[in-house]
């Protein structure tokens, strides 16, 4: 199943998308420049699936998202100042700027969080589907988990207990072929994560991670099932992460050629063509598009670099539940 959005549909996914490409590139270059401190993961390759997902979803309903969080935050609401202040670790950050990248809050837009514990956050959404469903809740929630993290216990207990209990809860494999430095093929025992979900008797599909429409509708038709069957559905979406698993990855584990070839199925570049084909897009109209991103993206981060709006001591320590008496 796919569709074809119309002009409107298109400019908005475009611009997401640009958004979550331009961004990551930002904070690349200020985690390289030593202007942010820390570590960041990158999804550069993969903005089909920020794109795709959330839009596709109601407003109320819930993600949980990985360490490759940055554009899924994006997609379902966050503000570009508000994230980049976490990065710069200001308080007016999603997290208080105590974060950072891999920690990423926003309840205000129903996205419950990001860890950097591998496939831990599937465990916490399979818990929120749960109390969904005792409180008679319309509403889901997205589970997102990569390949790397497919083969984790957590991972297959939760779908156990979404089936059994008939949980609102859809399974997210985010496929970008590498685990770390690890492909897939040497790890996983597999070739399509979707089919572990026949284990489970859950509902489950392989789509183009790599095209927004195909993922659009894939979403949509899963969330469709999920209110309508009371059931869990797991969605596999094939992509390619472009930059490397981290901000210091040199990517010696795979070919320049390989890279190349997956560079033609940029997300960016299907969807522009396909808008261009359609008549809603010239390539003057992207490079505005692009450049209007830029530019804003730009001014935001000059004046945050700029801020010390920090928590104090105070501040802090008023997040912490209990601190220890003396002995």
């Amino acid at each position: 199943m796919s569709i074809a959005f119309n002009r409107e549909q298109g400019l908005k996914s475009l611009t997401l998308m640009i958004r979550s490409r331009l961004f990551e590139k930002k904070i690349e270059a200020l985690f390289s420049s030593h202007e942010m401190h820390g570590t960041t993961h990158l999804a550069i390759g993969q903005e089909a699936v920020h794109a795709g997902v959330s839009p596709a979803l109601d407003p109320e309903d819930w993600i949980l998202t990985t360490h490759r969080c940055h554009g899924h935050t994006l997609a379902k609401g966050a503000s570009v100042e508000a994230m980049l202040s976490e990065f710069f670790g200001l308080s007016q950050g999603l997290s208080k700027g105590l974060g950072g990248s891999m920690h990423l809050v926003d309840l205000e837009h129903h996205n419950g969080g990001t860890s950097a514990v591998v496939g831990s956050g599937v465990a916490i959404a399979t818990g929120m589907a749960l109390q969904l469903k005792r409180t008679g809740s319309h509403n889901l929630v997205v589970a997102f988990f990569g390949d790397g993290a497919s083969s984790r216990g957590i991972i297959h207990e939760a779908m156990n207990m979404a089936s059994i209990w008939n949980l609102p809860v859809l399974f997210l494999c985010e496929h970008n072929l590498y685990g770390m430095s690890s492909c897939a093929t040497n790890m996983v025992s597999v070739e399509s994560i979707a089919s572990r979900g026949a284990s489970y008797s859950i509902e489950s599909r392989t789509v183009d991670g790599n095209d927004v429409e195909v993922v659009y509708a894939a979403v949509q038709e899963a969330a469709q099932y999920i209110r309508e069957e009371s059931r869990p559905y797991l969605l596999e979406t094939r992509t390619y992460r472009l930059s490397g698993h981290s901000k210091n990855d040199i990517r010696n584990y795979r070919t320049r050629e390989e890279e190349a070839a997956w560079s033609q199925r940029d997300p960016l570049k299907i969807l522009k063509e396909r808008m261009i084909a359609r008549g809603h897009l010239s390539e003057d109209d992207y490079n505005l598009l692009e450049k209007h991103e830029q530019k804003s993206l730009d001014k935001i981060a000059e004046s945050l670099a700029k801020q010390k709006r920090y928590l104090s001591f105070e501040e802090a320590s008023s997040y912490v539940y209990a601190t220890g008496g003396s002995r």
